[in-house]
C-alpha cells in the first residue's frame, strides 16, 4: 500500500490520435521488413522543450515501432498529468518512421510544502529534480510527477533516518490566486512553541500579540503561518504605506544534527522586508465610457500626493465595481497595474475597466420555500422585471434574507440556514435571472 495519500481531483484527459498516411504505412507486409524510429518532433508545447517532451514518451530512435509503440508514447505524455491534450501523426519513408506530437499543456501549480520543517524550500526542490530534472518549482494536478514528487521528499526525510508519511493534495493558495500542488507529512507531532518577528516592531505591538495565540502550541504549519501573515500582519504595513513588504518564508531554527529527534515544540521566525513608504501619484484609467476620469477619481479614495495606504487602494478597486454593479453592470471588471518608482518612493497605476453588458432583472428560480413564502419574495425583491438590476439592492436584500427574514416573511413559518445565491446572466440579451436556494 502506497505510502503517501494521492488526495487529488481526477481530471479526465482524452488522447486524440489520427494518423496521415503515406504510400507505405504500417500496415505493410512482413515482407517489406520492420520500420524504425527515423524522428521525433513535437509542437504546442509553451513552459517545456522539445527534449524534455521527447523524453517524457520514452520513445527511442532507431528503435522498430508501430502504431501501438506510437500511442503508448502519447498516453505516457497524458499520463504525466502535464497535457490536456496530445494529438500525433506520423509518415514513413522506405523503411523509416517520424513522428511529431502536437500538444496542449496544462496549467501547472506551485509547490507548497506545509509543515516539513527539517529542510528549507530550496533543499526540498533539489531533492525533486534530482529525479525530475524539468522541475522548476510546479507540478501538475495530478499524475506520476506528481508522486514521484511525493516520493523524492520522502527520500531525503529517509536519509535523514526521519520515518514519516508524506502526502499531496491540490489546495487554495494561502497568500495569492489560484492553488497550490501541496505536500505535508504524517508521523511527527510538531507544536509551534513561539514566533519571532524580524521586525522587531512586531514583537511589542499588542494587536499582532493578541492573535499569536492562534498559532503559539498548536501543530507547526506553514499553511496556518501564512494565512496569519496575510489576514493579520501584511495588512498593517500596506496601511502604512509600505506596498512592498515581504513577510517569511518562515524559518525554524533548529541547533543540533538534523538526524536528532527534533523536540516537540519548536520556535519559528519570521523574515520581515518592509522596503520602502510610498506616496500616492494617480491613476491613468482606460476602458471607461459609463463612468468618466473624473467620476472614478472621485470614488477612488486616496488622493494624490497622499499617503499609499494599501488597504484604502484596494477599497477603492471595490468602490468603483460596486458602483458599476449599482448601474447594472454586473460583470464590470477593474485591472489595475501598479507602478512603483523607486526615486521618488511614489506609486501610479495604469486601470484597465471591462465595463461589460448592463443587465436588466428577468426572473427568478426559487428553491426550498412554500409558495407562499416564493409569493413573498415576488412582492418585496427590490428590483422588478425589465428594471436595470442594482447589485447593491440585491446584497442588502441577501442580507435581510440571512440576518432578518422576519423583515421579508413576516409571521409566515419559514425555517433555513442559509441562502444559496447566483446571478445568471446572458450578455447577448443583458437580462440577468436571480436563483435563491433555501436550505
Amino acid at each position: 500500500m502506497p505510502l503517501r495519500s494521492r488526495v487529488v481531483r481526477f481530471i479526465a484527459y482524452s488522447v486524440l490520435v489520427y494518423s496521415l498516411f503515406a504510400a507505405i504505412s504500417f500496415a505493410q507486409s512482413p515482407a517489406a521488413g520492420p520500420v524504425t524510429l527515423h524522428e521525433i518532433h513535437v509542437d504546442g508545447f509553451k513552459k517545456l522543450t522539445e527534449p524534455q517532451i521527447i523524453a517524457l514518451t520514452q520513445l527511442q530512435l532507431n528503435s522498430p515501432v508501430d502504431r501501438d509503440t506510437l500511442q503508448a508514447g502519447a498516453d505516457k505524455l497524458i499520463r504525466t498529468g502535464l497535457f490536456a491534450r496530445v494529438k500525433y501523426d506520423f509518415h514513413t519513408r522506405g523503411d523509416q518512421v517520424s513522428v511529431t506530437f502536437h500538444v496542449e499543456e496544462n496549467s501547472l501549480l506551485p509547490a507548497f510544502f506545509d509543515n516539513i520543517p527539517w529542510f528549507d524550500d530550496s533543499e526540498l526542490a533539489a531533492a525533486i529534480k534530482s529525479t525530475n530534472p524539468a522541475y522548476d518549482g510546479t507540478l501538475p494536478e495530478s499524475g506520476p510527477l506528481v508522486d514521484a514528487a511525493a516520493d523524492a521528499v520522502k527520500s531525503l526525510l529517509a536519509s535523514h533516518k526521519l520515518d514519516v508519511t508524506v502526502e499531496h493534495q491540490v489546495m487554495q493558495n494561502p497568500i495569492g490566486d489560484g492553488n497550490v500542488q501541496s505536500f505535508s507529512i504524517e508521523g511527527a507531532a510538531l507544536q509551534i512553541s513561539s514566533l519571532e518577528f524580524g521586525d522587531p516592531a512586531l514583537d511589542s505591538d499588542r494587536a499582532i500579540q493578541a492573535h499569536l495565540g492562534e498559532l503559539r502550541g498548536k501543530p507547526y504549519s506553514r499553511l496556518a503561518i501564512d494565512i496569519f501573515l496575510t489576514e493579520q500582519v501584511r495588512p498593517m504595513y500596506l496601511k502604512k504605506g509600505f506596498l512592498r513588504v515581504k513577510l517569511g518564508p518562515p524559518q525554524v531554527r533548529l541547533t543540533g544534527a538534523p538526524t536528532e529527534k527534533l523536540p516537540d515544540r519548536i520556535p519559528v521566525y519570521i523574515p520581515v522586508d518592509a522596503g520602502a513608504v510610498y506616496q500616492f501619484s494617480g491613476v491613468q484609467w482606460s476602458g471607461n465610457s459609463i463612468l468618466s476620469a473624473d467620476d472614478l477619481n472621485n470614488l477612488f479614495v486616496v488622493k494624490p500626493a497622499e499617503l499609499a495606504d494599501g488597504q484604502k487602494i484596494f477599497a477603492g478597486w471595490d468602490h468603483i465595481e460596486e458602483e458599476y454593479g449599482r448601474r447594472g453592470y454586473l460583470e464590470a471588471k477593474i485591472e489595475p497595474a501598479e507602478s512603483f518608482d523607486d526615486a521618488t518612493h511614489t506609486v501610479s497605476y495604469k486601470t484597465r475597466i471591462n465595463e461589460g453588458a448592463q443587465f436588466k432583472m428577468a426572473s427568478f428560480v426559487l428553491t426550498g420555500l412554500s409558495v407562499a413564502a416564493e409569493r413573498k419574495i415576488f412582492e418585496t425583491f427590490p428590483v422588478q422585471p425589465n428594471q436595470l438590476f442594482d447589485k447593491s439592492k440585491f446584497e442588502t436584500y441577501l442580507s435581510r434574507l440571512q440576518n432578518k427574514p422576519a423583515q421579508i416573511f413576516g409571521d409566515l413559518p419559514v425555517h433555513y440556514d442559509n441562502v444559496g445565491h447566483w446571478l445568471r446572466t446572458d450578455p447577448t440579451k443583458g437580462i440577468v435571472d436571480v436563483l435563491l436556494d433555501f436550505k
